[in-house]
Order: C-alpha cells, then sequence, then structure tokens
C-alpha cells in the first residue's frame, strides 16, 4: 500500500502602501498596507481558485464516500481577510472539515520567518496565536506542524516536538536526503518527532509545471499522473503546494480542475493506492532512518534553502530591522506596535525584495507588486523606519 497525502498552503501577504522617505515620521502606521489593493486580490483569487476549489473538494469527498482526503493549512492573514470581506469562504472551509476527511495544519500566523529569529519566543507567540486560531474556527487542535515556506532544520524541529506537535513538513530535498527517497516518514536526529517530506518532482509537476506546453509530459492527465504515482517507490507520497494553484496560477482554462476532478478516481485504480491527511500519515508510518538538518532548508525556490529571503544584503539589513525593532517593541509592550510589526513580519515582504534571476526570478516577479526588488526595498525599509520612529 501507498497513500497520497495531499496538502493545500492558503496564504493572503498583507501588501503594503507606497510609503515615501518624505512620509517617514508623517503618517500614523494604519497607511502601511494597501487595503484596496488587498481586498481586490483576495475577492479575485477567493472567486477563481478558493471557492471554486473547496466546492470541488466537497464533492469529490462526497463522491468517493470520504476516502479522498486532504489536509490544509491556513495563516492567519488569510483568515482574517476572510472574516474581513467574504466570510462564507470560511464557512466553506469548516463544511470541508466536517467531512472528517480534511486535515489542518499548524504553522506561524503570520506566515513569518519567526523561526529564524535569534530568540524563539516570537516564533512559540504566533505558533500559540494560530492555535487559538484553529480552535476557535475548527474546535480543533493540530497534531503535525508546518513552518513558513517549510522552512526546517534541527533547532527548529526540536522547538516543535517541545511544543507538542507529532509531526512536521518540510521539503525532499537530496541536500538532506542525498541517495534516499521523499517517500517515507523520518526523524530528527535530536528529537522525537516525525518528518514529511515534500515530493518536489510530483507536486510541481502540477504546481508549476502543469499548464506549461513546452514541457514534454503536457498535457498532464490524471491517468497518467495516478500510473506515476501507482510506480513510485515508497509508501507516502507527499502532494504539497499552494491552494492558488487551482484556477490562479493555473486558470481554469488549462484543464486543471478538470484534472483534480478525476485524479481520485483514476488514483484507485491502483489497488496499492489510497489517501490519507498529514495525521493520519504520522499515525499509520514509521520512520526510516534519520535526518541531520544543521542549516535551514525550505520548499522555495530551485537552491530550496532561506537565501529566497535572505539571498542579499537588502534582505539581510530588513530582516535585522525587524528584529531590532521587535526587541524594543516588547521591552515597550506596546500591542498596537507589536501587531503592526507582526504584519510586517510577513515573508513575503522580503521574498520582494529578491534578486534572483532566472525561472526563480520571473517566480518573484510574478507575485511581486513592485516594479522591481530595489522598489520593494525601499519601500519596506521606509516603512520600517517610522514605525521605529514611531517606537522611539
Amino acid at each position: 500500500m501507498a497513500s497520497i497525502c495531499l496538502y493545500f498552503e492558503v496564504h493572503q501577504p498583507i501588501r503594503l502602501n507606497r510609503f515615501s522617505v518624505f512620509h517617514i515620521g508623517n503618517d500614523n502606521n494604519s497607511s502601511y498596507f494597501d487595503r484596496k489593493l488587498n481586498q481586490q486580490i483576495f475577492e479575485k483569487v477567493a472567486k477563481k481558485c478558493y471557492l471554486p476549489t473547496n466546492n470541488l473538494l466537497l464533492n469529490l469527498v462526497n463522491r468517493t464516500d470520504g476516502r479522498f482526503k486532504v489536509s490544509f493549512s491556513l495563516t492567519g492573514t488569510f483568515v482574517e481577510y476572510c472574516e474581513q470581506f467574504m466570510p462564507e469562504l470560511i464557512d466553506s472551509f469548516k463544511e470541508l472539515f466536517k467531512t472528517g476527511s480534511v486535515d489542518m495544519i499548524e504553522e506561524t500566523y503570520y506566515h513569518s520567518l519567526s523561526g529564524l529569529y535569534d530568540e524563539m519566543d516570537e516564533f512559540e507567540e504566533q505558533v500559540r496565536m494560530h492555535r487559538q486560531m484553529i480552535k476557535k474556527l475548527f474546535n480543533y487542535k493540530p497534531r503535525v506542524f508546518r513552518n513558513t515556506e517549510a522552512i526546517y532544520d534541527n533547532r527548529i524541529a526540536k522547538k516543535v516536538a517541545d511544543m507538542g506537535y507529532k509531526g512536521i513538513i518540510t521539503e525532499g530535498t537530496e541536500k538532506i536526503l542525498h541517495w534516499r527517497s521523499p517517500n517515507y516518514l523520518y526523524k530528527p536526529v535530536n528529537c522525537d518527532l516525525k518528518v514529511l517530506l515534500r515530493n518536489y518532482t510530483l507536486s510541481d509537476d502540477i504546481g508549476f509545471r502543469f499548464s506549461s506546453k513546452i514541457w514534454k509530459d503536457h498535457p498532464l492527465t490524471a491517468e497518467k499522473y495516478a500510473y506515476w504515482m501507482s510506480h513510485n517507490e515508497g509508501n507516502l507520497i507527499n502532494l504539497f503546494m499552494d491552494y492558488e494553484t487551482f484556477g490562479e496560477h493555473h486558470w481554469e482554462d488549462t484543464g486543471i480542475f478538470d484534472f483534480l476532478n478525476h485524479l481520485p478516481d483514476e488514483a484507485f485504480k491502483h489497488e496499492h493506492l489510497d489517501f490519507v491527511t498529514v495525521s493520519e500519515a504520522v499515525e499509520r508510518y514509521e520512520p526510516v532512518g534519520d535526518l541531520d538538518v544543521p542549516w535551514a532548508i525550505s520548499w522555495a525556490d530551485a537552491d530550496r534553502d532561506v537565501s529566497t529571503w535572505l539571498g542579499n544584503d537588502m534582505q539581510v539589513a530588513c530582516f535585522n530591522e525587524l528584529k531590532n525593532i521587535g526587541r524594543k517593541l516588547k521591552e515597550r509592550g506596546d500591542q498596537e506596535l507589536i501587531n503592526t510589526w507582526r504584519r510586517l513580519q510577513t515573508s513575503d515582504h522580503l521574498y520582494y525584495v529578491s534578486t534572483k534571476g532566472m525561472e526563480d526570478g520571473a517566480v518573484h516577479a510574478y507575485f511581486s507588486p513592485y516594479d522591481g526588488p530595489y522598489d520593494g526595498f525601499i519601500n519596506y525599509m521606509n516603512i520600517l523606519q517610522d514605525l521605529k520612529q514611531n517606537l522611539d
């Protein structure tokens, strides 16, 4: 038996207003965030992706008598958008969860890089905030954790284990696996925790390559994909991707919804394939080996490390300034400014400042609201300087 574990990251960042050097010290911090743009993008993606895909998944669960299963991680920023602009979207996630075939995953509330901070208390606080949100919405306590962008190392694994989680998600990169397969559970060298590794080849076949007409395997059909999975070694095939894959990254006319609609039936034609949630995967399977990850990895870009956010001097300067402001804010105890600071921690702000080229650079440019990384750096640093002046 081989189990297919489908997990979707559901996240929308908090985009910033344009903030020039002349605004520093002259504006209230409420002007940092572009409410109009954020609402427009959220509602567009909700109509193209979230609502139709939720409806499709609910139909698939019912059609297969609950044998089709998926897992979600909803960021706090995404949920806040739902509450402000489209409460019925949260209701649709609740309907999915009620089926018993859908699992929820823990993460940092603000989709932040707090797991990379020197002090881990901010990381713990954001995880607790996320836990309280999931408890309130779904009356559920997740058992599996997924750090922002699957960022992972030995230190993060130990912290997550100490917080009581049974499993953690990260990237199945050769950097940590070498000759081994991602299609098994593993465990960290320094704690008792089960690690689910993303099969990035199969995941990216859907997430990135599906609509590429120059891809040698285009068009990708559910029948073909199920055949590939049935011939993969191992007992656990982890397919982890952005939820926006469906309808937003790949538009409806690419056939992405038809692909998803037929995937369960095609998978079930292979008797040794079934679907599991992340919690079921952790319960069903045992680790086959240890993972030693002394430096941070992630699921982002070809490098699969943290250079996506900390790969140039501009990003490092912003990151260090963000941390320094946080230390002062916590000494002050101004909760309103702390809430603003946390919204500025969303990893997307540093993602937009990346200067990578080639395919990675094209992906960064696609998501960025700026003309280029230098514009993103200037805008973000101006806001940090204004927040610093508010603090002083």
